[in-house]
């Protein structure tokens, strides 16, 4: 018998009722691991022992908190004290943080259950998850398929029914995609909603830590736990922070949904763009008012990305040189340790990106390239402004096709294509949804809304909307145990 884990709600409204404590549900979710998880390798680290100990706490304990006694799972990135935490990375496979993140530690304040750490593509550089040190995570939907990435593991444990929710983070896409990919809500809170504290960076102007749940209600309760100011993030908004729960119903009878007139099509694919079509004819039929909107420099966000991130990663990446911490390689001098150390320690996708940053920062080039990347990052994000005067919610595919086959985008400029819709919003700072609309050939495809920032409120109102609206289900995948 397959066991697969309810909503987070559903969870809640259980535990509430004292129908059932923590540990049955965290029993449960251990049984859904062990029977689907070797399959599918969406988890790193799962401690048994620990997990039961930490749910038996809670049984006779009872918290008005959503998300009291919920089972959930981390992205491998997210510091968590005194348990590993690698980033899918050689050079950190014995990294024990003395400290935890700060949304791991204010999920426990509020008594939820840590089941274990999710794959990642290595410092969360990637697309696929093909790119961890450890294992591949495989899709749900179809085994032979990736998840996507950066955050695939998570993806697929919440789209396995592995757990209710699990965090990731989305630094050019890598919670959208994957979500897309897996058939589940993705959502990338505005930079500084929720606290980077704690998190491994990979570009700290971009990266942003954001849930993944079976659908947008859910979403609202993880992102309601793990948002609001904190002292610790320099970049952290010291903003109040909306009520997303109550208000996720209202209608949107009146509200402005904006198809981009110019966004790129290569590569996209004509079932995900008939799929996002009927979506955003769902919207209309609900009362939305559907607009015409323009970004025309979006076209140049992939490459603007990809000069701003990997400069900045490789200013993050300059501290694992096997002095302080992580793996340290044997050396007849300094500088063949540290040589040794970064070689051996990082994989292929990480020091291509490393190479990229440092030669994008270097004396003589600096001006030509990162320089001119942020000034059209200021003007990417003039174009969202100017949109948003028209409208309150932007729609775009996630990505460009259903998940791909393993190996299918060995071509690195492949690979980054595939964060082509979703990168504009990491750019400019702006929450994004992904929403399941449909199946093609089988696989998930989902839609992305982009939002004014920090106006998740609006923005999960509208796919709540459309969630409740769409006339389908996503099916839960079958899962050979």
């Amino acid at each position: 018998m397959k066991v697969t884990m309810p909503t987070v709600k559903e969870v809640y409204n259980s535990l509430w009722r004292r129908e059932t404590k923590p540990s049955d549900w965290a029993q449960r979710s251990l049984l859904a691991i062990r029977g689907m998880d070797k399959q599918i390798g969406a988890f790193l680290t799962v401690e048994e022992d620990q997990v039961m100990a930490n749910a038996r706490r809670l049984d006779d304990a009872k918290s008005n908190h959503r998300m009291f006694g919920v089972p959930f799972a981390l992205k491998d990135n997210i510091c968590t004290a005194g348990q590993k935490t690698t980033a899918a990375s050689r050079i950190l496979e014995n990294y024990i943080p003395p400290y935890s993140a700060t949304v791991y530690q204010r999920l426990l304040d509020q008594s939820a259950v840590l089941m274990g750490k999710t794959n990642l593509d290595e410092f969360a550089m990637g697309s696929s998850t093909e790119n961890s040190a450890y294992q591949k995570t495989r899709n749900p939907y179809n085994l032979e398929r990736v998840p996507g990435g950066s955050s695939g593991g998570s993806a697929a444990a919440v789209a396995a029914g592995m757990v209710p929710f699990a965090l990731g983070s989305d630094t050019g896409g890598s919670i959208r995609q994957p979500a897309a990919y897996c058939g589940v809500v993705g959502l990338k809170p505005t930079y500084g909603r929720v606290s980077r504290y704690g998190l491994i960076a990979f570009a700290s102007s971009l990266d942003q830590i954001g849930p993944f749940t079976r659908n947008v209600e859910d979403a609202a309760f993880v992102l309601q736990a793990i948002s609001g100011h904190d002292p610790m993030d320099s970049t952290s908004a010291p903003m109040d922070v909306d009520d997303y729960v109550t208000h996720i119903g209202d209608s949107i009878k009146g509200l402005r949904v904006g198809v981009v007139t110019d966004a790129a099509t290569d590569g996209l694919h004509p079932g995900v763009q008939e799929a996002v079509d009927k979506a955003v004819q769902v919207l209309a039929q609900a009362g939305a008012e559907v607009v015409e909107v323009s970004l025309p420099h979006s076209v140049y966000a992939v490459a603007t990305y990809y000069l701003v991130a990997p400069a900045e990663a490789s200013s993050n990446l300059a501290r694992y040189d096997g002095v302080r911490y992580g793996r340290r390689a044997a050396g007849e001098s300094l500088l063949e340790m540290y040589e040794r150390t970064r070689s051996e320690g990082f994989g292929l996708e990480v020091k291509r990106r490393i190479m990229i940053g440092t030669y994008a920062l270097s004396s003589g080039y600096y001006d030509a390239y990162y320089l001119r990347a942020q000034q059209m990052r200021t003007l990417i994000r003039r174009d969202y402004d100017e949109a948003f005067e028209r409208c309150d919610v932007i729609v775009t595919p996630t990505a460009p096709t259903p998940a791909f086959r393993f190996g299918e985008n060995s071509d690195p400029l492949e690979m980054y294509l595939n964060d082509l819709y979703t990168i504009p919003a990491n750019l400019a700072g702006l929450p994004g949804i992904s929403v399941p609309c449909g199946l093609v050939d089988g696989l998930p495809v989902g839609m992305q809304l982009v939002g004014k920032a920090f106006d998740e409120k609006t923005l999960l109102q509208v796919a709540h909307a459309y969630e409740k609206l769409r006339g389908f289900e996503m099916p839960q995948p079958e899962v050979t145990l």
